[in-house]
């Protein structure tokens, strides 16, 4: 009888075991089919973007184009003189996406670690000289932004489109002193839209979005001071996903649409 009793209680232990694993196993399951039906990898939230100044026409229309594709998606961006905005994201700044107006400023970020993964150029820009409507002061090369009594304007050279324009003066032999350094080229565009400057050297995409504004001003030493525009996924992102689906925007044969008839290069 002892050893019946001993037997029965084995049985039952056994088949208790049996039934505990069969519900793991069974809730599992359950978890992974829930798994396969849910899509963790479909844009959503709000991705935050900084970006160089002169990209801000180009990304707004981007970010709607975004926002209707991806319904429940919101994309903010911050823009600004690239050299800031780097500034702020190896500060800490809560950031997704960096495009930046040049490679040195992006280097600025990947130096310190801050970027998940190598920057990608998506766009290239050159400069152009910006007039008041219809070049009052008879404007046609660089080497005329160095007459006397004229009032110029540049970027600061720590901003991307300050250190092109002094290249592209180093390229000519040139020497300018502007009346002011600006710290972003919108900033510099708007000295000439409110005739406060008689000129500033900014990019060709700039003078484009100004319309009839200001004229533009092309002239060969711009060949000599092309910025390349990187673009990159930072290593904190508080939204990754949707951060990468931005970008691929950015670089899809639409948003390369959107670019060129801002009067962007190809890459």
């Amino acid at each position: 009888m002892i050893r019946s009793a001993h037997r029965t209680r084995r049985i039952l232990q056994v088949a208790g075991a049996s039934a505990a694993a069969l519900l793991t196993l069974s809730a599992c399951s359950s978890a992974t089919g829930s798994d396969k039906g849910s899509s963790p990898g479909k844009p959503s939230g709000t991705v935050t973007v900084f970006a160089a100044a002169s990209l801000e026409e180009s990304f707004k229309t981007l970010g709607r184009t975004f926002e209707k594709e991806h319904p429940g998606t919101k994309v903010t961006f911050n823009f600004g003189g690239s050299d800031t905005l780097a500034a702020s994201i190896t500060s800490g700044a809560p950031a997704d996406v960096f495009a930046a107006a040049s490679t040195k400023t992006m280097a600025t970020v990947t130096d310190r670690h801050d970027a998940a993964g190598t920057p990608v150029t998506f766009v290239r820009n050159r400069l152009e000289i910006a007039t008041p409507p219809g070049n009052p002061d008879r404007i046609s090369s660089l080497k005329d932004l160095t007459e006397p009594g004229l009032k110029v304007v540049l970027c600061d050279k720590t901003v991307p489109c300050g250190a092109a324009a002094r290249k592209a003066l180093d390229a000519a032999g040139l020497k300018l002193t502007p009346v002011s350094y600006e710290q972003d080229v919108k900033s510099a565009l708007t000295k000439v839209e409110l005739k406060e400057a008689d000129a500033a050297v900014v990019y060709q995409t700039d003078v484009r979005a100004a319309g009839d504004k200001v004229a533009g001003v092309n002239f060969p030493e711009s060949a000599q001071a092309v910025n390349d525009y990187p673009i990159a996924l930072l290593k904190n992102a508080p939204n990754p996903e949707t951060a990468k689906a931005f970008i691929a925007l950015v670089r899809s044969a639409e948003g390369q649409k959107v670019l060129s008839r801002a009067g962007f290069l190809k890459p």
